[in-house]
């Protein structure tokens, strides 16, 4: 495909390297000739100098040849205007970055009236991805996949773990709950879990199974299970109005502390069950009064990372329940692997990856169309969901026969609406929803993970 990115901010850097991949020819614009030259310096990628949003300076990136236009830029109004002009200047699809509030409710309109493939926000994907933790506080993160039916869930090992020092076969005989384990992030290292992988304390372990049969499992080695009822929230931006809006259909206590008074005055205007508290002091002695010991879950969203990091480190100072900690910067992951703190959330990861997904599944083959996708261990595990169509080369066959290539795993089948945790002689067939979780990069067809 080629493929044109507007913005060379950390979305359109991230973007770009997961994009650059065979048969993709990606050209990045962008004002500042520094974001360019830090993109094309490391990606084999092409460069233009230039508004997003000017005819001349998308002609000049080949919109008349694109397939794709992505703006990704740090304006929504900027985002839309580039998408607009590349469809009266071409016929390419388009896909906008908005990231409001304010346009939420006027998504399908926007996507409709012009012309849009996708609109992203990021902002709503990492609330809805912070509800999905506050379900299952024992978790680091809860992936969804074919609509909910079964989900990716990564949960870290203390040393008081039960699983510490047993083997996956092992934990699969003593349990015997229908789950799936996929992988373990170790350090650095990363594996796809085979039967005699032996569990180490501090291991962040990745489990497929459905909600129920996950929450039995987890409840069975000792972790807590219990949606979360209360949480106390520091930052009143724009994923807080999400994550409020959200939370309040589950009837949560909800606190947010703020700094910015206008920023109290909405909050409190649009959702009149939330406390909202304007900081005038510092948010520990705010946090502190407020019971930051007692609540289920805190989540630190102010806009500077340093913050969202400090505040964090002292709630989990004070409180065993569950931390949520939002991290703009990407190239923070390796710190804050190390750092233990809980939960992290990456807005610009979340939209790179719904980006990537799309364009994918873009790519349909006879064999199978990908339906959803998440980058699992970032740069070295990826989990991919494809619908299997007639006359792929895979049906029919028990998987036992099927000679996969290494670092490949079937972690679930949904047929009909049922979730099959896959055993060897279990076969897939047409209209089946494949979940393979792979340490092959790139999957665009289920007949990809075959040697």
């Amino acid at each position: 495909m080629n493929i044109i990115i507007v913005g060379c901010g950390q979305v359109g850097r991230a973007l770009a390297e997961q994009l650059c991949e065979k048969d993709n020819n990606i050209t990045v614009i962008d004002e500042n000739a520094e974001n360019v030259a830090r993109v094309t310096d490391k990606l084999d990628v092409m460069g233009v100098i230039g508004n997003g949003a000017s005819h001349n300076t998308q002609k000049e990136a080949g919109v008349s040849k694109a397939d794709l236009l992505i703006a990704v830029t740090g304006s929504d109004e900027l985002n839309l205007l580039c998408c607009i002009i590349a469809k009266k200047a071409s016929s390419c699809q388009t896909i906008a970055r908005v990231r409001s509030h304010e346009y939420s409710l006027e998504t399908s309109f926007l996507k409709d009236e012009l012309e849009l493939a996708m609109v992203i926000n990021p902002e709503r994907a990492a609330a809805e991805e912070m509800a999905r933790v506050l379900r299952f506080p024992s978790a680091l993160s809860v992936e969804p996949f074919s609509k909910g039916r079964v989900e990716l869930i990564k949960i870290r090992l203390p040393e008081s773990s039960k699983l510490v020092g047993m083997s996956v076969r092992d934990v699969a005989s003593k349990y015997k709950a229908d789950i799936l384990f996929c992988t373990v992030e170790r350090g650095d290292d990363a594996y796809i879990t085979k039967g005699d992988l032996v569990f180490e304390a501090k291991d962040v372990v990745s489990i497929m199974a459905t909600p129920q049969n996950a929450q039995e499992f987890l409840r069975k080695i000792g972790y807590r299970t219990q949606a979360v009822k209360s949480v106390m929230i520091v930052g009143g931006g724009e994923i807080t109005h999400y994550l409020c809006s959200i939370l309040k259909k589950n009837r949560m206590n909800i606190t947010v502390i703020e700094k910015d008074r206008e920023m109290c005055d909405r909050l409190s205007l649009d959702f009149t069950n939330v406390t909202v508290i304007h900081a005038g002091a510092a948010y520990q002695e705010i946090m502190h009064e407020e019971g930051i010991e007692s609540v289920g879950a805190f989540i630190a969203l102010t806009d500077l990372d340093e913050e969202n990091i400090l505040l964090s480190l002292f709630a989990r100072s004070k409180t065993d329940n569950k931390v949520i900690t939002r991290i703009k910067r990407i190239d923070y992951d390796s710190i804050m692997q190390r750092l233990e703190l809980d939960t992290v959330i990456y807005p610009k990861n979340v939209t790179a990856d719904t980006i990537a997904r799309y364009i994918r599944s873009a790519k349909n083959t006879r064999g199978s169309n990908m339906e959803n996708f998440h980058n699992l261990i970032k740069g070295k595990v990826e989990a991919s969901e494809f619908i299997v169509r007639a006359h792929s080369k895979i049906i029919g066959k028990p998987l036992s026969e099927l000679r996969l290539k290494d670092n490949v795993l079937i972690s679930a089948i949904i047929r009909a609406g049922n979730v099959i945790m896959p055993r060897g002689y279990d076969t897939i067939e047409e209209g089946d929803s494949v979940i393979v979780v792979s340490g092959v990069m790139g999957l665009h067809d289920i007949t990809d993970i075959l040697a």
